[in-house]
């Protein structure tokens, strides 16, 4: 059974060598990869953060709106914890 999911990765562009959009679509396509069918890719551009974390005071936000089986979402932040620009994932279930 398909799911509809909510994620939301802030990404740490600091030592990005191509473009963000490069980064979103290696990304889209780690989430199509584990088996995710993603709706919609929306970039919402850097913010700067409340507090420093891990060494960085902004991030560029990206929100996938994406389909999948109920454990895909372990398969997805598996994956992306080994990309050193994922500084944060978060996931929430919407259907």
């Amino acid at each position: 059974m398909s799911r509809k999911y909510q994620g939301l990765i802030v990404l740490n562009t600091k030592s990005l060598e191509g473009t963000v959009d490069e980064l979103v679509n290696s990304i889209s396509k780690t989430f199509e990869t584990e088996g995710a069918k993603i709706d919609k890719v929306a970039q919402l551009g850097r913010r700067e953060f409340a507090y420093e974390s891990r060494h960085l005071s902004s991030g560029h936000y990206v929100n996938f709106t994406f389909q999948g089986a109920a454990d895909v979402i372990k398969k997805i932040q598996a994956r992306l914890k080994l990309n050193g620009h994922v500084h944060l994932q978060h996931f929430s279930r919407l259907a």
